[in-house]
């Protein structure tokens, strides 16, 4: 099992229940990445402002909200924490409803509930009881700021949380199309009765495969095995986009690390570093341009004094 990705409690009336939450479900399909079809390089997306047309660091974006109007609000992270936030590490049951009442349309995403006790007495009661009653416990559940209506159940005797569709997220549907047809005749409905109950069985899932996954991974296994599939090596990856005054400062090292006679391994290893460490926030790049210039032209002089002295020992 992953590990658990919200650790809380189940408020049962004056019972509580702790628990730890694990993702129930996983994606099985093959994932492909974007590449340059010349040179199998990965293609990288950036952020840019369709305004100033710059980059924009992470740190440096906010949330918007346009009207239908075309009205825009931008909403900053103090803005979101003046909300109304349910308890983060709390699932209160609402209420106990009939199975049946759930339309399936409204389930969302699974999760299983394990006891996170050392006496998982107060789980095994309410898994207990959930059983015996037929009935599905309606709870809140907080996960990444966003509070969902869920359903907890039982699924071979583990408590099952899913997360439902609020009713308003649900489309109303009028197909004109089946407007004034018309009832179908009796003999229709008993032969299509029959038919399924000739197809009727129990339902085991392990009986259906997902076939196109599995001829797909086929497909990839043999053209590595043959390599007769466009197989490209992977060329090294371009070091991250970086401020101009920070290329230029790499650059002039560079040149006189080659012009001393060295080798360029340890320099582009800093390089790489480099603007990761003095990368920064767009609107602070102004304030820092000047720092960056004077770093330039103090770096370069000591490196072409050692040029020199490399030249004189040459020459000796």
């Amino acid at each position: 099992m992953a590990r658990a990705i919200w650790k809380g409690s189940i408020a049962f009336g004056l019972v509580n229940v702790p628990v730890k939450v694990y993702t129930a479900t996983e994606d099985h399909d093959i994932r492909f990445h974007q590449v340059h079809a010349k040179d199998g390089g990965r293609i990288k997306y950036d952020r840019v402002c369709t305004v100033c047309g710059k980059s924009v660091q992470y740190a440096d974006i906010d949330k918007a909200y346009e009207s239908p109007e075309g009205d825009k609000v931008i909403l900053t992270d103090e803005d979101f924490s003046k909300l109304p936030a349910a308890e983060k590490h709390e699932i209160p049951v609402l209420q106990f409803v009939p199975n049946d009442q759930i339309d399936p349309i409204l389930f969302e995403k699974s999760y299983y509930l394990e006891p996170d006790s050392n006496t998982p007495k107060a789980y095994v009661l309410l898994a207990t009881t959930l059983e015996r009653i037929d009935r599905t416990a309606l709870v809140h559940f907080t996960l990444r700021q966003k509070t969902r209506l869920s359903a907890l159940r039982v699924r071979d005797g583990v408590l099952v949380l899913q997360t439902l569709l609020w009713p308003d997220e649900v489309r109303a549907v009028d197909f004109e199309s089946l407007d004034g047809v018309a009832e179908p005749k009796p003999q229709e409905i008993k032969m299509a009765e029959t038919l399924v109950e000739t197809m009727s069985d129990d339902f085991d899932p392990e009986q259906y495969t997902d076939e196109y996954q599995i001829e797909l991974q086929k497909v990839l296994d043999e053209a590595i095995a043959s390599g007769t599939g466009k197989v490209v090596s992977q060329p090294e990856e371009a070091p991250a986009a970086m401020d101009a005054e920070v290329v230029d400062l790499v650059a002039a090292l560079q040149r006189s690390l080659e012009a001393s006679g060295r080798r360029t391994a340890e320099s582009s290893g800093k390089a790489a570093a480099e603007p990761k460490a003095k990368a920064a926030p767009a609107k602070k790049a102004t304030k820092s341009a000047a720092t960056k210039s004077a770093a330039k032209k103090t770096t370069a002089k000591p490196a072409k004094k050692t040029a020199k002295k490399a030249a004189a020992r040459k020459g000796a």
